[in-house]
């Protein structure tokens, strides 16, 4: 389609509206306030250009805002919320270490070091299945964060998987659908804390003296979503199976195309002048040295930043999850990237593999493939900013409507944290907005039953899971396109029908049935992994 038409058929539907916006009072909390996530969202998936429909999600948005002002709309994307998400010191921390990890991965290419890992790995990813099965292993092995495990593990596993012709959008699939669910569930990683303490901060409300770590620790049998996405992720590796368009995708690529000819990857490492010359020895230490120091420094950098903020509190709690939980991740991520760049340089000066000019262009040359996704990101940060501020999140809770059995709020809870998460992008901002009004709901309209409380707790956390694996606005999701260097519409597009079947089964598997028959969730888990199990065999097809 040309850019011209696309224009048209986008613009002609926002004229329409114009006419017909309400104020910004009358806009916000009204079924009003999900138009700008609809239409990104929308756009994305009909003319796979991101950049385009985010643009003109916030556009809407921020019109919406101006009292259907435009023009002042049109202004306040660059001027209030691309500024606003620059200006958060989180975020900007997200984009550091994302172009920080580029750059080490353009020094790590150029230097020969990535093949030299696809070479080491060779006896152990000998088929596309086992370079998949290996990519999934290394997915769970880094529990500890989601941003550090989809960004090291798609650039490690990238060559490894091009070699066997498995499709970027799989790649991406795996990269993405290990992170956030592993990291929800473990004991020890960034996320613990920040559920931990909006449980807290929910009980103490109510009144109630139950422990939120002990809450946490029995809401992990319930977490029925991010276990049966890891399951279904390690079946489709292992399997050689694929269902809906990963199958075409991966048939296309096992045909030799990587990628479809119209794809956009959010980041290009081919096109960057980062292949190593033909002499340049391939040494499999210098891709690896870099990605564990990464990983070491982001570990030790987690214990010493939460046993420092423990000690300020005066807490005397110094388990590791407590410590781990009361860390600084994004000024951890930081010193893990700069460190694991300037190594990546300093071991390709020091082979004299390439000269400090050459490091250092090449270094610059890994920034410049992190561009598109840095756009991206801006443009699904300002879209949350846009829903928050037309309080999107309050419409979808109040649709629900009060009167929710208790034995059945965990699954309309699951339902709401995924359609909040699916429409702003945000997992943790989902988490953020439920569990203070969740849990005094549930606590009161189930006298206070643990079960029903733990229920809920996962219920949330699994629900923003959800959506933020279905969002093309996700920052994860984003980042997870770009690690793989991955059309980011073809990879939610691709990703969409399996995260449908996890979600499928953690409503009718987990949810449902334990609400109503009081059902064991470790035995509905069971039941849930043979259905995973029988869908491998007898619905997913095989890809040769």
């Amino acid at each position: 389609m040309s850019p011209w038409l696309k224009t048209v058929l986008v613009l002609i539907p926002a004229g329409v509206l114009l006419l017909v916006m309400p104020s910004a009072d009358d806009a916000a909390g009204s079924w009003w306030s999900l138009l700008p996530p609809a239409v990104a969202i929308t756009l994305a998936l009909i003319f796979r250009d991101v950049v385009l429909s985010l643009f003109t999600g916030v556009w809407l948005g921020a019109t919406l805002i101006a009292d259907g002002n435009a023009a002042a709309g049109f202004f306040r994307v660059v001027d209030t919320y691309a500024r606003d998400a620059l200006t958060d010191s989180d975020k900007v921390s997200i984009i550091i270490f994302s172009i920080l990890l580029g750059g080490m991965v353009g020094v790590m290419s150029r230097s020969g070091g990535t093949h030299g890992v696809v070479n080491a790995l060779a006896p152990f990813a000998t088929t596309p299945r086992r370079a998949q099965v290996v990519t999934w292993l290394m997915g769970v092995a880094i529990f500890f964060d989601d941003y550090s495990n989809t960004l090291i593990v798609g650039n490690t596993m990238r060559p490894v998987t091009d070699r066997h012709r498995v499709s970027r959008e799989k790649l991406a699939y795996l990269v993405d659908s290990t992170a956030a669910p592993v990291a929800c569930v473990a004991l020890v990683s960034t996320w613990i804390g920040y559920q931990v303490s909006l449980v807290g901060d929910a009980l103490e409300k109510v009144g109630s003296n139950l422990n939120p770590f002990s809450v946490f620790l029995g809401s992990i049998p319930f977490a029925f979503y991010p276990i049966f996405g890891l399951a279904v992720t390690f079946a489709v590796a292992v399997s050689g199976r694929d269902w809906g368009p990963m199958l075409a995708a991966e048939r296309r690529s096992r045909a030799g195309e990587l990628m479809a000819a119209t794809s956009q990857p959010l980041a290009d490492y081919e096109s960057t002048g980062l292949a190593p010359n033909d002499d340049t020895p391939r040494r499999w230490w210098n891709a690896a040295v870099p990605v564990i120091l990464v990983i070491s420094t982001t570990f030790v950098g987690l214990y010493l930043t939460g046993r420092e903020s423990l000690l300020a509190d005066g807490s005397t709690n110094r388990s590791l999850s407590s410590v781990i939980g009361a860390s600084d991740p994004f000024t951890v991520l930081l010193w893990a990237s700069l460190g694991g760049v300037a190594s990546a340089i300093a071991l390709a000066v020091v082979q004299r593999i390439l000269t400090i000019r050459e490091a250092l262009e090449a270094m610059i040359n890994g920034f410049k493939s992190m561009l598109m996704a840095f756009v991206v990101l801006t443009l699904a940060w300002s879209l949350g900013q846009v829903c928050t501020d037309l309080a999107t999140a309050d419409f979808i809770k109040g649709a629900v409507g009060p009167h929710v059995p208790p034995g059945l709020m965990p699954m309309a809870i699951f339902l709401v944290a995924a359609a909040v998460s699916f429409a702003t992008g945000t997992s943790w901002g989902t988490m953020a907005i439920l569990t203070p009004l969740a849990i005094p709901l549930v606590f009161h309209a189930s006298e206070a039953d643990p079960l029903v409380l733990s229920a809920t707790v996962s219920a949330i956390l699994g629900g923003a899971v959800f959506g933020d694996h279905c969002s093309p606005i996700s920052d994860t999701t984003i980042l997870s396109s770009m690690a793989s260097s991955c059309d980011h519409v073809d990879h939610v597009r691709t990703q969409l029908p399996y995260a449908l079947f996890g979600a499928g089964l953690a409503v009718f598997i987990g949810y449902l049935p334990e609400a109503f028959a009081g059902i064991s969730p470790w035995l509905l888990l069971g039941v849930g992994f043979i259905a995973i199990a029988v869908w491998s065999r007898f619905i997913a097809r095989p890809v040769e």
